[in-house]
């Protein structure tokens, strides 16, 4: 007997392990990936308060442009100088006379304190004299929170309600396509008011607007998907060796149809980040407190009139570099769970 027949047989690779190999071997994947790492890092560290927490304190003069000159010489410290006389003590007839001294040179170290601290701005300031970095910054947390958690929830509802319809057909499936068209009957950017008018102003309302609002398309992909590997031969294979309808669902064809909810997850993020745009400019997206893409886009427009261009190149650089490297890492994700390139290896 030959000593191949006595080696112990190798066991396949799984699934999600080859599919982080060849991750591994897109060079763009993986920069797109640590791109989208280290966004996701910022408004962590964003959230925690860690960085930019005072975006709402006015730094400098209002609309300030960006400089890296540093600190502005204090050539205006604000204090009126007063004429110099005679050294006479009026305290006799004036109570306050002695706090009178005590008050200059607190004015003093106060606008002194204000000229050091409004030194660099790479970003310039805002129409309120705010570091637009700082805003931008900020407003990262909430436009990519409200992105990737709306389509979240979205890619969630149509991947599950996608694949019981297309998997168990029948009543079940009817009823699904019933839901599925009443909510496509009504135009999107209605039915995106509608519930607007229902949950209200601030992120969470935001996502969950967004989140019910779009999972429709994912919905069709997915249910589409799921009848056509139902009926193949290695799910019919499962199921003759006592797999459980779940099994088969959710561990032999989900992984094969993945790379279609993964685009779809990409392709929503981008749309909701722009939906959350126009929500904060008609008023309904996150509250008044708050900093947000959308909003600091709102306020850039009339900024940008009076040349004051800096806050819309500055948001819609980061908003470009973060979109960019989001779908440059989906497209390689799918790449990578595309059963079609498995027969390549």
């Amino acid at each position: 007997m030959s000593s191949s027949s006595n080696a112990a047989p190798t066991r396949s690779q799984g699934v999600w392990a080859a599919a982080w190999r060849r991750l591994r071997a897109d060079k763009m994947g993986m920069v797109s990936m640590v791109i989208v790492a280290l966004c996701l890092l910022l408004v962590t560290a964003s959230g925690l308060g860690l960085v930019a927490q005072n975006w709402q304190k006015e730094v400098a003069v209002p609309n300030a442009p960006p400089t890296f000159m540093g600190p502005a010489p204090a050539e205006n410290t604000g204090v009126i100088a007063q004429p110099k006389g005679p050294n006479v003590d009026i305290s006799d007839i004036d109570p306050l006379a002695p706090k009178y001294k005590e008050w200059e040179e607190l004015a003093k170290t106060y606008h002194t304190e204000d000229t050091v601290k409004a030194e660099t701005l790479p970003a310039g300031a805002d129409r309120l004299g705010r570091d637009v970095l700082a805003k931008v910054v900020k407003g990262a947390e909430i436009s990519i929170m409200v992105g990737v958690l709306a389509a979240l929830v979205a890619t969630l509802i149509g991947t599950v309600l996608g694949a019981i319809s297309g998997f168990f057909g029948g009543k079940v499936g009817d009823f699904l396509e019933w839901v599925y068209n009443v909510f496509t009957a009504m135009p999107n950017i209605l039915l995106i008011f509608a519930f607007a008018v229902i949950f209200g102003r601030g992120v969470l309302p935001v996502v969950m607007i967004l989140g019910l609002a779009g999972w429709t398309g994912i919905y069709r992909l997915v249910r589409a998907e799921f009848m056509k590997h139902s009926v193949r031969e290695y799910v019919r294979s499962a199921e003759a060796i006592g797999a459980s309808k779940t099994s088969r669902m959710f561990k032999h064809i989900l992984p094969n149809v993945s790379h279609v909810a993964l685009v779809q997850l990409s392709l929503h993020v981008v749309g909701f980040i722009k939906s959350e745009v126009i929500l904060s400019y008609l008023g309904l997206g996150v509250s008044v407190d708050q900093v947000s893409w959308g909003t600091m886009l709102s306020e850039a427009q009339s900024e940008l009139i009076l040349g004051y261009w800096w806050q819309l190149a500055v948001v819609t650089g980061f908003m470009a570099i973060f979109v960019t490297a989001f779908a440059l890492f989906t497209d390689a994700l799918r790449d990578a769970l595309d059963p079609k390139l498995r027969g390549l290896e």
